[in-house]
């Protein structure tokens, strides 16, 4: 069963800031994947584990880009 914290994380962003938020996941030692699904929208799929989500959305609340959820 695959529950909403199992699910990929959908974010847009300025597409300035893709690998900015690339390096930040990489520098976290890959607590999420990031792979680009829209680089000219700034569409970013992040794949965490049930246990790195909710960091993974600590770090991305807390980096200074404005960052929308979006659902795909």
């Amino acid at each position: 069963m695959i529950t909403t914290i199992d699910k990929p994380i959908y974010i847009q962003i300025e597409p300035k800031y893709v690998n900015y938020v690339n390096r930040i996941m990489e520098g976290y030692e890959y607590l999420g994947v990031v792979s680009t699904l829209d680089r000219r929208e700034g569409i970013l799929q992040i794949r965490a584990t049930p246990d790195t989500a909710n960091e993974v959305r600590d770090i991305l609340a807390h980096i200074p880009i404005e960052i929308h959820y979006v659902e795909c």
